[in-house]
């Protein structure tokens, strides 16, 4: 993910009251300036942390990671079998991980086929997807603790 877009989402996790942000290991560095500029400095208020220093780490062993910390995982992409963001069932989770893809490539098929969840977000106007950024503050919104 760039750093423009990991800006935009501790921005949207901030503001939205997420616990923390998970980054994998090829994710551009949340403190780099870019990131820094586009989160209005939210990179220092929102935890966040690795998921793993090496690409083998992900995403099989951290997704079992977050399993064993009593997580539940949602892959948000489009799929045949995706449900809606709005689905019951996802608030109940006690504790759910938003997975989120790169722009334009998304989640790779064996990270959504992995996660307990695939979750899209409804649109209009034959829109097919959204910016990760957007789409990352639409999640946060709708599956926020409440």
């Amino acid at each position: 993910m760039d750093s423009t877009n990991i800006g935009a989402i501790f921005r949207s996790a901030a503001a939205l009251n997420m616990d923390a942000v998970l980054v994998t290991p090829t994710c551009s560095d949340p403190l780099y300036r870019r990131a820094v500029r586009v989160s209005m400095g939210t990179v220092f208020q929102v935890p966040w942390t690795r998921i793993g220093e090496e690409t083998s780490q992900w995403p099989e062993p951290g997704l079992r990671r977050l399993r064993s910390l009593g997580f539940r995982t949602a892959a948000m992409a489009l799929s045949d079998n995706s449900v809606s963001i709005e689905d019951p069932r996802l608030l109940a989770e006690e504790r759910l991980a938003i997975v989120l893809g790169t722009e334009g490539d998304g989640l790779a098929s064996r990270t959504i086929a992995d996660c307990d969840y695939t979750v899209r977000i409804p649109m209009a106007h034959e829109v097919d997807s959204l910016n990760v950024a957007a789409a990352s503050a639409v999640a946060f919104w709708q599956l926020r603790a409440r």
